[in-house]
């Protein structure tokens, strides 16, 4: 079905561009609104004694966060990547390992290294992050130098390697995954509370739209969206593809790690399972169903994705056999996604 997915995605050979356009007047004031009403939810839970609400849309949010980084190599890229889970895993794992680590007064030894742990989110999560893109770096420039369908295997067999990596630390917890102790803070801000919480992961959606948004509107974009469309022609002309795609696939793991931290300290927990390939393929299919290669694509996408996945499975708990057929009503009946009703009809033509 993912394959499916994907291929119905695939812009006609020829076309002049190999993504959906997202600037459209009624799109971005819709955006506008979408976040408006994501500020107030908070205040709506409270009224309705629904706190619970709280959580599901910070959930919906994080998920956002971690599909607009994938849509960034994926979506604007053209890199079907297997292995993006892998960065939330490893950010978050970071975070629980420094946690667990304060909360045990046991210093953290790496090497002829000795470092304390930490429950301080201006200290773990920078950490975490550096972290996260030492290893997109690293695993990138392995990844990269294949393409196509061999790009997907090693990324999967990439993320395979750290998901039995974190299943072999029987320290951390091994394959029944870490529980983080202790409260979290970030400043004078206090993580525990999940209003504050939500209002951080609020502002790290925003921020990363609008970086995203600069991202694929410069000359960096112009060559990243032009890879996918010719990546031979490129070369021509003399443009070195690979660095181009080196540094988007440490962008996207790293804003993937920033899920990654945001995800662990919603749940205060952390579990191999995190980094698996299925999850992998779950955010894949929220970047599709979305809209791949459009700005709000992956917000939408995530957002359908997870209510779909709340509402089934408070039906029956066979939920999957019923979201599988939806997911693929959408393909088939939303050429462009969801965010394709936002989009004018010329904006739909130049895909």
């Amino acid at each position: 079905m993912l394959k499916s997915l994907l291929m119905s995605r695939t812009p006609p050979a020829g076309s002049s561009s190999g993504v959906a356009p997202a600037k459209h007047p009624v799109g971005v004031a819709l955006g506008i609104l979408f976040f408006i009403a994501l500020a107030c939810v908070p205040w709506i839970a409270a009224a309705i004694g629904e706190p619970f609400y709280v959580r599901l849309l910070m959930r919906m949010m994080i998920f956002s966060i971690i599909a607009l980084s994938l849509n960034l190599i994926l979506g604007y890229g053209g890199l079907v990547s297997f292995g993006h889970a892998m960065f939330v895993g490893v950010a978050a794992y970071v975070v629980g390992i420094l946690a667990y680590h304060s909360f045990n007064s046991e210093a953290l030894i790496i090497g002829p290294f000795s470092f304390d742990g930490s429950l301080e989110a201006l200290i773990t999560w920078p950490i975490a992050l550096i972290v996260t893109a030492i290893v997109a770096a690293i695993l990138g420039t392995v990844a990269l130098r294949t393409s196509g369908l061999y790009f997907i295997m090693i990324t999967l067999a990439l993320a395979q390697m750290l998901f039995f990596l974190a299943v072999s630390m029987q320290k951390y917890g091994g394959e029944d995954g870490l529980q983080v102790l202790g409260t979290q803070t970030l400043g004078w801000i206090d993580l525990g509370d999940f209003t504050s919480l939500y209002y951080v992961v609020w502002v790290c959606l925003a921020g990363v739209l609008l970086l995203c948004h600069r991202i694929v509107n410069s000359r960096f974009g112009l060559v990243l969206k032009a890879s996918r469309q010719n990546e031979n022609r490129l070369h021509a002309v003399g443009v070195p593809v690979f660095w181009y795609r080196l540094v988007a696939f440490v962008i996207s793991g790293t804003l993937g790690g920033l899920g990654g931290v945001l995800l662990v300290s919603s749940q205060s927990f952390v579990s191999p399972a995190d980094m698996a390939w299925i999850q992998s393929g779950d955010y894949i299919v929220m970047v599709v169903v979305g809209g791949m290669g459009s700005l709000f694509g992956p917000i939408f996408g995530a957002f359908f994705y997870l209510t779909a996945q709340y509402v089934l499975g408070n039906i029956t708990e066979y939920w999957q056999m019923y979201l599988g057929p939806l997911l693929i009503l959408v393909v088939l009946y939303a050429r462009w996604g969801i965010a394709g009703a936002f989009m004018s009809k010329a904006a739909r033509k130049q895909v």
